[in-house]
């Protein structure tokens, strides 16, 4: 082919060449971009299948196999999954692929109606997307119990609710059967302290709710959140609510522990005095303020065996001494409470000599020393009027500001309205208590010493934030 033809027909391949984008002509390794993808898989696993079928009767096999529309896997089976009645052997779950087998391992009971409650165990591979309230249904005999029992769980000493709590049903009449025995029944508890137990048989049975600890469904010890039914429960077609109470046993704490110390009120020991031991001293003052609503407090590390009041001055400004004041000790011996009427933006001086106090091991403060401070102003507080619609006085109602968990103040309540010229700004929430042996703090239940209930508290919905300098004045509707 002479060259010329050549020309006229490779020439318009490379008009064609040049009028394309660089990046589609440069040689060499290419960036593959892969395909957009859809939108995020959000749907959980879908059941396809499931033999024998949901809701069998005259159920005898070993093995009930369970298909869905992907891959799925099972995760923390043996503690997401609930079967009632309990079996003294928990079956086996197995995933592979697209199916889910449950094999028995417990002989079943003649005429007994089972659920088995997947919890979250059951999610698909891809994206995690959990089967929630997945629960499947046999009987052994010719039907399938009907009766039912519902209500709620509410903590006792904050009227929240746990949604970690499960509900469990004893046929025993033993109390300790808590302690000892597996439970007969069990139903979870969801975010608004709801539970329901469905498909049981007629009878009798003990209800408590608890903190399960590591999967043993049983009460363990007094550090479990508990609550009990006053009295055995039936279930029936149409059951009336039940309301639990959930408390926590306190151990008896260490005043001296439970408030952690703020600010130092003695000086360290010099270099030549390390080798002896010295008593530490702390105090509640906070950037050498005090609280114009509390008292001052010394805190000790150890336990002082001897405090004598004569050697701890309180003076003002130009160290005048004063008069008026007294020292309390507590009872753990690690803090001794200064009572004086202070007065706002004032400078006090107390002067602690060093043979003030001893603690059992003989050990004394270094020197002596001052400690100088001044108390705030009431500017730096605000003032609280609330109007309450709704209590109910027969119930001895204490009203409570809490931070965290911290109840910080409570008050009785003789009257709706509450008020206070000076109140320490921050949020709160607010709660009633009602104080049953009135003495202004909230007291867990007993069900093994005397069968008693918590003391029950009321959540006000309504947060407050109280601002220093400042009138807060809020109308509060208590909601049945």
């Amino acid at each position: 082919m002479k060259y010329a033809t050549i020309l006229k027909i490779v020439s318009p391949f490379l008009l064609i060449l040049a009028l394309l984008p660089p990046t589609l002509v440069q040689t060499g390794c290419a960036n593959i971009v892969p395909p957009m993808g859809g939108p995020r898989d959000s749907l959980p696993p879908r059941l396809t299948k499931v033999n024998p079928h949901d809701s069998a009767i005259n159920f005898s096999g070993k093995k009930i196999v369970f298909e869905f529309d992907e891959f799925v896997q099972v995760e923390n089976a043996q503690e997401n999954l609930l079967v009632s009645p309990v079996p003294k052997i928990n079956p086996i779950v197995d995933a592979k692929l697209r199916t889910v087998t449950v094999t028995v391992k417990d002989t079943l009971q003649p005429n007994t109606t089972y659920s088995i409650d997947f919890g979250n165990a059951i999610k698909d591979i891809n994206e995690g997307n959990v089967l929630k309230n997945f629960t499947y249904l046999f009987s052994t005999g010719e039907t399938l119990d009907s009766l039912s029992l519902a209500g709620k769980v509410i903590i006792a000493e904050s009227g929240k609710t746990d949604s970690t709590l499960i509900v469990m049903l004893h046929s025993s009449t033993d109390d300790s059967a808590v302690i000892k025995e597996k439970p007969r029944y069990i139903a979870r508890v969801d975010k608004d302290g709801n539970f329901t137990f469905s498909n049981l048989p007629s009878g009798s049975f003990a209800m408590f709710a608890l903190k399960d600890e590591g999967g043993q469904r049983r009460y363990l010890s007094n550090s479990q959140l508990f609550a009990f039914a006053d009295e055995r429960v039936s279930p029936s077609t149409t059951p009336t609510p039940i309301t639990l109470y959930a408390y926590l046993e306190k151990e008896e704490e260490d005043t001296a522990k439970a408030k952690k110390p703020t600010a130092p009120a003695v000086k360290p020991a010099r270099k030549n005095d390390k080798q002896e031991p010295r008593l530490k001293l702390e105090t509640n003052l906070s950037n050498n303020e005090q609280d114009l609503l509390n008292k001052f407090e010394m805190r000790f590390e150890t336990p002082i065996k001897y405090f004598d009041s004569t050697k701890v001055i309180l003076t003002s400004e130009k160290f005048e001494p004063l008069s008026n004041y007294h020292f309390t000790k507590d009872t753990s011996n690690k803090k001794v409470t200064l009572t004086y009427n202070w007065t706002e933006n004032t400078a006090y001086n107390l002067i602690v000599d060093k043979d003030f106090a001893e603690d059992t091991a003989g050990s004394k403060i270094a020197r002596t020393d001052t400690v100088a401070f001044r108390t705030k102003k009431q500017s730096d507080y605000g003032l609280v009027r609330l109007r309450i619609i709704g209590l109910d006085f027969s119930r001895n109602p204490v009203l409570q500001f809490v931070q965290g968990e911290e109840v910080k103040f409570a008050y009785p309540m003789t009257n709706r309205e509450f008020y206070a010229k000076l109140f320490a700004p921050g949020e709160y929430d607010l709660r009633i208590l009602y104080d049953d042996n009135k003495n202004n703090v909230w007291d867990p239940g007993s069900f093994f010493k005397d069968r008693h209930q918590p003391e029950k508290v009321q959540p006000i919905s309504r947060k407050l934030n109280v601002k220093a300098n400042w009138d807060n004045i809020v109308d509060i509707t208590l909601t049945k």
